[in-house]
């Protein structure tokens, strides 16, 4: 069943685990992961970033493949649907109004002041229409990017004057592959969840130390994003399957080679954040 993300992570907050949120890029990632998903008894929170909603024809075709997949495939487990880093009001009232359940407005590279105002904006519209809203403060570290550690002064101005449901605070990590030791600042991860008391959420968690990632949930995050690392599994196998198979054309039977180890990955990460189990 559809439902608000702020269902999924309220619950996942008061009972100590973490919801893995994963970035579908096609029609059969997302049904690998809601039929891992739902094999895991795990919710499932299905992310689509502007780039993929582009690569797959648009809002209202991301809604109707989850919704779709749903209906014919009897996934009986609670699914999100979520924007993932939506860079302006236009792209998150375009999801909203699709379907999804879930927005992530993503103003962090502006002034606080600035971020504070698009945000509110994106809430207000949101809210109204009973989807939820996760904001960012600070800057998530990438190739060419580097890391500006979220203040807790602007997380809190942020909660007060935007009414934000989430937030992901820039703690240390990085979108895409590690290059040296990933690191997570939690001490201030604990002190922005003790004073916002919201779901935190933690970007770049491709590459991070299982004990890393149990230890964040100890100091407040309830949503931990995947994509690089399904996207590197995957993609390994089509290559070893295209190795071994070169006289093969077919993409269906491409693109499934990879199904196993996207599933494998997802099962095993929901039992690790505890979220196994957690939609009976």
């Amino acid at each position: 069943m559809i439902v608000s993300m702020k269902e999924i992570l309220i619950k996942a907050k008061t009972e100590k685990y973490a919801v893995a949120a994963y970035n579908v890029n096609n029609l059969e990632w997302a049904k690998f992961i809601l039929e891992a998903c739902n094999d895991s008894k795990s919710p499932a929170i299905l992310e689509f970033s502007e780039g993929a909603i582009n690569y797959i024809g648009g809002y209202n075709v991301a809604v109707s493949i989850v919704k779709s997949l749903i209906k014919d495939l009897n996934i009986s487990i609670p699914v999100a649907i979520h924007l993932d880093h939506g860079q302006s009001f236009e792209s998150c009232k375009k999801a909203i109004e699709a379907g999804f359940t879930s927005v992530m407005i993503d103003a962090s590279s502006l002034p606080i002041e600035e971020n504070i105002k698009l945000t509110k904006q994106v809430t207000e519209y949101a809210h109204k229409n009973k989807v939820s809203v996760e904001a960012e403060i600070g800057t998530i570290g990438g190739k060419d990017i580097n890391i500006s550690y979220a203040n807790i002064n602007d997380c809190q101005k942020l909660l007060s004057e935007a009414n934000i449901d989430f937030l992901a605070p820039a703690l240390g990590t990085v979108h895409g592959l590690y290059h040296g030791k990933p690191h997570i600042e939690f001490s201030r991860a604990k002190e922005i969840s003790e004073k916002l008391n919201i779901p935190l959420v933690l970007h770049g968690g491709t590459g991070i130390p299982d004990e890393m990632l149990l230890e964040s949930i100890n100091c407040g995050i309830c949503k931990i994003n995947i994509n690089t690392e399904l996207q590197v599994k995957w993609s390994k196998e089509v290559r070893k399957y295209l190795k071994d198979n070169n006289d093969v054309y077919d993409p269906r039977k491409i693109i499934k080679s990879g199904e196993k180890a996207i599933k494998e990955a997802v099962i095993q990460k929901n039992k690790l954040l505890g979220s196994a189990g957690k939609a009976l």
